[in-house]
């Protein structure tokens, strides 16, 4: 039998073997279902929130604060890493990707039925904040479950396309928020969709998270996290060993890790931004050339996962991180001729960077940690980048924009962005040809 089909993860018990497939697709439909949680509060956050949650302020300080709750979630993430990382460390991976998503699935459905702001006053904006914040925490912990329940199952030699899989939640969590708000703002008046329209993406989002579930229940325990578990036991605070251990790769992890998050809001959010405000692109037609650059995405990830399993995770990183900065002034030169055409040329090359950077750097950053901590690590690391790229991005950018008048100023940016990473990158070890189980 195939081993690249099929696993024996659970022979010795007598248990049937484990598709890897399958897990693919159950760790692809659950993270595009966290992504999707999250960014459909970031689409609102934009069109109503400020409406809704913040209507007794100033409409820029509504808004202001609209992406404030937004950002909080940032910072959970990073606790939810922690808290998740120590017991998945401790416990196993796949509870806590259960127990990550009925969370967030929750909180996103909770969103939905929040009174407004007339309502209840200041209780309202405060409950958006408290669900937000389970929204990060769970974000943190979901991520790098996922990771590891696609990367440790893998065959040698097939963990970067597997672990490629996982990373496409992000741009088919984005295209489907997109898609929705996109539907429901041509389907019904502004009145309709500030009054109660905006709750029907997150009370739908419970069917969503009901699927992947589902799927999830079905996926068994890695076998690299068993075998560790059987021969030598678990650490009794895994983020304190990985801290004595490793903390120089975790930040390093982080910052090569930043380019990713840097690039991707540059795309979904700045130049979406830019598009409409500075350059009087519709809003319909910026939010197409969104959803057409995430489409080809979904398409570019598991492509450069396969690539980096064939001459290695950092060539391939590296590439895409320095095809980044390559491209940064292109891509406002395109946007800047004001045609759909030129943004769309614009958004793909980026893009094309952006795929090539994050489809490996999920396996990459899992391979640099030994599996007693491999959950924290890995999950800390990411979030890390989060709040150095993801985090920082909207805001740096807005205000460079605001200072200057001009595109290229971003553009420098984001070419900073990715030479710091790609530095941190250099820095690490190659980990394609790594053992897992040896990983110390």
């Amino acid at each position: 039998m195939d081993y690249a089909t099929t696993i024996p993860a659970a022979a010795a018990a007598g248990k049937a073997p484990v598709s890897i497939k399958r897990i693919a697709v159950a760790s692809v439909i659950g993270t595009t279902v966290e992504w999707y949680d999250l960014f459909v509060f970031a689409t609102a956050s934009a069109l109503v929130f400020n409406k809704v949650f913040f209507p007794s302020f100033d409409p820029l300080v509504g808004t202001l604060l609209s992406f404030g709750t937004f950002a909080a979630a940032y910072l959970a993430r990073i606790v939810g890493a922690g808290l998740f990382g120590h017991f998945g460390d401790r416990l196993g991976r796949k509870s806590m990707l259960l127990f990550s998503l009925i969370m967030m699935g929750i909180a996103t459905f909770a969103i939905g039925l929040l009174p407004n702001y007339d309502a209840i006053g200041i209780w309202a904006p405060i409950l958006l904040l408290t669900l937000r914040i389970l929204q990060g925490l769970a974000l943190g912990g979901e991520w790098g479950g996922a990771v590891l329940m696609a990367v440790e199952h893998a065959p040698p030699g097939r963990r970067g396309v597997y672990g490629s899989w996982v990373q496409i939640g992000v741009p088919a969590g984005t295209l489907i928020a997109n898609l929705v708000f996109l539907g429901m703002t041509a389907a019904m008046p502004n009145d309709a969709l500030i009054s109660w329209g905006w709750r029907i993406p997150f009370l739908a989002s419970i069917l969503l998270v009901g699927i992947g579930a589902y799927v999830r229940l079905s996926t068994a325990e890695t076998p690299t996290f068993n075998k560790a578990k059987q021969e030598t036991g678990v650490v009794k605070v895994p983020f304190f060993e990985l801290l004595a251990r490793s903390w120089k790769v975790v930040l390093l992890g982080g910052v090569a890790t930043m380019s990713t998050g840097s690039s991707f809001n540059l795309i979904v959010a700045f130049g979406l931004t830019y598009g409409t405000q500075a350059l009087h692109i519709s809003r319909n037609e910026m939010l197409t050339v969104v959803l057409i650059s995430c489409a080809a995405c979904i398409g570019l990830l598991p492509l450069f996962g396969w690539l980096s399993d064939r001459i290695g995770r950092r060539p391939v990183i590296v590439g895409g991180i320095l095809f980044e900065a390559l491209v940064a002034f292109p891509m406002f030169w395109l946007m800047d001729l004001q045609t759909f055409t030129g943004a769309v040329l614009g958004y793909l090359l980026m893009m094309a960077g952006f795929a090539a950077n994050y489809g490996p750097i999920a396996t990459f950053l899992a391979e640099l940690f030994g599996t007693k901590v491999r959950y924290s690590g890995l999950s800390i690391a990411y979030m890390l980048s989060g709040v150095l790229g993801s985090a920082t991005t909207p805001v740096i950018t807005t205000w460079l924009l605001s200072a200057t008048g001009k595109g290229s100023s971003v553009a420098w940016y984001m070419i900073g962005s990715a030479l710091l990473s790609a530095v941190a990158l250099l820095a690490l070890a190659e980990t394609a040809k790594k053992d897992l189980a040896q990983v110390r």
